[in-house]
């Protein structure tokens, strides 16, 4: 079981999307075999006889509720990209897991980011989201309810590693493949196309690469420059920061694409053979 961090983003819309595999729609319902676990404050946001299956645009203005009822709250470095995103993948040989075991692997991962602490149902609202094999996808709003921010711990990727290693003992799933550390192996230096790709994908990286720091702070400037009062000036500049925001994100899409090529190994070319020429005399 392998889990991964994503960057955070403004609104649910984008993950959810991801999770699903396909744009979020009105009329699609989702069940709970698609949502299968959520945040334990969600019950006081249902009646008895209200009908648990919301639409995926739902599922998002849910997610996204805490941000609009609290416009200032915003991280310690004022940050308001409040939706956080992982999703755990498992082994392509691994068995099917239930709906129950998909809920157990989903709290458990939500109590390791810190976004759900036991006994307490007031905090950040989550959603895991079951809709492709073998993949399970954790969304959640990092402000709580009564406008506190969540920060996730420092270790939190380390955090995420240990249990889905303790989740793959209990549920005997099959383990990530270590490398034996006794034995060295010598690795041949790595050549000028491998050491650029790593540039490349150094300045791609969606959780400490550069471009996305600065698409980061474009994404919150829009989202401020939309909070004031909707004149055509303010309008058009949010507009012209999304645009920004969207290029910046065709960048690292490509500088990915770019270093994946070059790290790909070559196939080397035999040269032909030498063309045997006979001299004729005169």
């Amino acid at each position: 079981m392998i889990p991964r961090l994503h960057g955070r983003t403004h609104t649910p819309h984008d993950p959810l999307e991801e999770a699903l595999s396909r744009p979020v729609s009105p009329n699609e319902g989702l069940t709970e075999h698609t949502i299968v676990a959520h945040w334990p404050g969600l019950d006081y946001f249902t009646l008895e006889d209200e009908q648990k299956t919301w639409t995926s645009v739902q599922w998002a203005a849910h997610l996204e509720e805490a941000l609009l009822e609290h416009p200032f709250a915003a991280s310690p470095d004022d940050d308001r990209r409040a939706i956080l995103h992982l999703d755990v993948r498992l082994h392509p040989d691994d068995r099917d897991l239930s709906g129950a075991e998909w809920a157990e692997v989903a709290h458990r991962l939500a109590r390791a980011v810190g976004i759900e602490i036991p006994g307490k149902e007031s905090g950040c609202r989550w959603i895991a989201v079951q809709a492709q094999p073998g993949r399970l996808d954790l969304i959640g709003n990092l402000i709580h309810s009564d406008g506190a921010w969540h920060a996730p711990p420092a270790d939190v990727l380390g955090r995420l590693q240990g249990e889905a290693r303790r989740i793959e003992e209990d549920l005997q799933l099959i383990p990530v493949r270590t490398a034996p550390a006794a034995r060295a192996v010598s690795r041949p230096a790595p050549s000028a196309s491998e050491q650029l790709a790593r540039v490349l994908a150094q300045l791609a990286d969606e959780q400490t690469g550069p471009l996305a720091t600065v698409r980061g702070l474009v994404e919150h400037a829009a989202y401020r420059v939309a909070c004031q009062p909707r004149t055509a000036d303010a309008v058009s500049t949010a507009h012209r920061l999304e645009l920004i925001a969207r290029r910046l994100h065709a960048i690292q899409t490509d500088l990915d694409t770019t270093a994946v090529h070059l790290a790909r190994p070559r196939t080397a070319v035999t040269p032909p053979a030498a063309r045997r020429t006979t001299h004729r005399s005169l």
